[in-house]
């Protein structure tokens, strides 16, 4: 009979997290989701809720929201390892951000916690233009982005999920940095062009200064942490040259290709989602 794990997925609602959840479960595997709604309850804000969640868990799926970049991750990814160590688990897998330096002292924690374990670099997700920030403003027909010309290798989360759940359930992942990248690197103005075409519909893009976008969050009351993370993903993440480089990291684990951007948009417009008010009024 196939080992069965017990398995926290922290995050198991989110955009990788359920994603990694439900091919565990489909696996055969016990699956615990780490978020504030399950029970029993997860919350990043509180740690006195980590423990009962990581009691007789073998292995933990780590996502940390909004990002580990931003302050206090740090000192939230020592204290649940610290947790993980005392309450018997044995592996560790941390999605972690491509290019971002204080990502990195998280990902150092975990790396010298004494614990098996892989970390997931990702590149920015596929599914930002669906699921985030960007979908806004593709609904409306109209993006105003900063940093218009730097080119991102996107990666889809079905990757990232296929990716994390390997390296949970494989030993030969152990101590491994994977940076995971789509097969090709778009600008904003490439992307909202491929998504403009497989829709049918006129997308405007304009190119705007970091500040003055930073400034239309803040008018929009976007939250300052929020608003901080953006500042740091444009300015620390997308200046960095490193960050244009595709890796064949997903073929690697997976022995496949991973997913390009193209099949994402031509699965993403038949659910409908990129659809525009006005059209769905009528």
């Amino acid at each position: 009979m196939k080992n069965t794990s017990n398995i926290l997925v922290i995050g198991g609602t989110g955009k990788t997290g359920r994603k990694v959840a439900s091919k565990l479960i489909a696996l055969g595997h016990n699956v615990r989701i780490g978020s504030r709604s399950a029970s029993p309850s997860f919350d990043w804000d509180n740690p006195e809720t980590w423990t009962e969640a990581l009691q007789g868990m073998d292995k933990v799926y780590i996502t940390f929201q909004p990002d580990l970049a931003v302050p206090g991750a740090l000192e939230a990814i020592e204290e649940l390892t610290k947790q993980a160590k005392r309450c018997g688990v044995k592996k560790l897998v941390l999605l972690s951000g491509k290019g971002e330096r204080e990502a990195e002292l998280c990902e150092q924690v975990v790396i010298h916690s004494g614990l098996d374990h892989t970390i997931v670099r990702a590149s920015w997700f596929n599914q930002n233009f669906s699921e985030s920030f960007f979908l806004e403003p593709i609904v409306e027909g109209f993006v105003a982005l900063p940093q218009a010309n730097v080119k991102v290798p996107y990666v889809d989360t079905d990757d990232i999920a296929d990716v994390a759940v390997s390296a949970l359930l494989n030993n030969e992942h152990n101590g491994k940095t994977y940076q995971l990248t789509g097969p090709r690197s778009l600008t904003f103005k490439e992307v909202i062009e491929e998504i403009s075409i497989v829709i049918a519909r006129n997308i405007v893009f304009t190119p705007i200064a970091l500040p003055a976008y930073v400034n239309v969050m803040k008018q929009q009351g976007v939250p300052d942490d929020f608003v901080w993370l953006i500042e740091y993903l444009f300015s620390e993440v997308l200046g960095n040259p490193n960050n244009s480089e595709i890796t064949n990291d997903v073929e690697k684990v997976l022995g496949r290709k991973p997913k390009d951007f193209l099949d994402y948009v031509k699965e993403t417009a038949a659910t409908g989602v990129w659809e525009s008010k006005v059209e769905n009024r009528a």
